[in-house]
């Protein structure tokens, strides 16, 4: 089940105490993180308590986050937690976390990482495609606006935020005709059942990290690093961190329309990533592979940060 060295990890007996945001979703995903290293070191999970921390993100709900600043706005306060020593790490949706850590963070670990696609669900119970000309959709997310217009340039888009729960209901209420939300995020709330329209991959790449776990750290903390290491699943680091590196060199923030999804078969990791217009009307895609070699992070950084060359001599031209 994990990576690193379980006899090492054991080893810590100090408390390690975890920071996540209050939302329903996070809490859980903390709990899942609590859980892991409860069954690493085989001790009772007061060791790892959990404070829950409301984020700049969390108070912002009438209007899009592109708005207040974009990325960060979920990560700031667990940050200066962090740094403070409120808390030894951090439990983040690496969709969430900047591509660059603040001085002194680190990231230590990517567990195993949930489906990353997204799923669409329309009170209509349709997909995307059955929705008449004229229909709603609610969302935050630029790069869904983005790819949802550039299939069904006939649609309206409008804001919608607020908890998983809080988007079903608008949805129920038919404040918005459809909506969508992460299959990862559904299946850590058990609410899996609800997906009624399942999103491939190829038709609709999903945020880099999408569906994947960043527990951060103190970078002068080796205690904590060396436990927390034991719980990253590298296949899914290396797939992460090419989807961040192609985010990285397209400046990516909530403002810019932007998917990557990365995995690896038979020792080569794919990608494929893109850009959009806000709007919709235009798209840059591209799809490369790498051979993991003996450094296979510098390899996956590589291949994220070509697509990202690419794709934005592309788009520019």
């Amino acid at each position: 089940m994990f990576a690193g060295n379980r006899q090492e990890a054991a080893q810590m007996d100090r408390p390690l105490r975890l920071g996540s945001r209050v939302s329903p979703l996070a809490m859980a995903q903390a709990r899942q993180v609590q859980a892991m290293l409860v069954s690493l070191v085989a001790r009772e999970d007061t060791l790892f308590p959990i404070s829950g921390f409301t984020t700049t993100g969390d108070r912002i709900l009438d209007r899009p986050l592109v708005e207040a600043g974009g990325k960060g706005l979920f990560t700031k306060e667990l940050d200066a937690a962090l740094l403070g020593g409120q808390i030894d790490a951090a439990v983040h949706s690496m969709k969430d976390l900047p591509t660059r850590l603040p001085e002194g963070l680190t990231l230590a670990a990517v567990p195993a990482r949930e489906d990353a696609r997204d799923v669409f669900i329309a009170r209509s119970g349709g997909a995307l495609r059955d929705l008449p000309a004229g229909a709603v959709i609610g969302t935050a997310s630029v790069r869904r606006q983005a790819q949802t217009l550039f299939r069904r340039p006939d649609l309206r888009i409008t804001t919608l935020r607020g908890s998983v729960e809080t988007r079903l209901k608008r949805v129920e209420e038919g404040a918005v005709d459809a909506t969508y939300l992460a299959l990862a995020g559904l299946k850590r709330l058990n609410l899996a059942h609800l997906a009624q329209t399942i999103i491939a991959l190829a038709d609709m790449p999903s945020a880099a990290g999408q569906g994947a776990l960043a527990i951060v750290c103190r970078s002068d903390d080796a205690e904590a690093r060396r436990m927390l290491s034991a719980l990253n699943r590298e296949e899914d680091w290396l797939a992460t961190s090419a989807e961040r590196a192609f985010l990285d060199v397209l400046d990516g923030s909530c403002r810019t329309p932007i998917g990557a999804h990365a995995w690896i078969e038979a020792g080569r990791l794919l990608m494929t990533g893109e850009l959009l217009s806000p709007d919709g009307t235009q798209r840059w895609r591209r799809s490369g592979e790498v051979t993991l070699g003996a450094d296979a992070r510098r390899d996956a950084e590589s291949l994220g940060r070509r697509l990202g060359e690419e794709v934005k001599r592309a788009a520019s031209a």
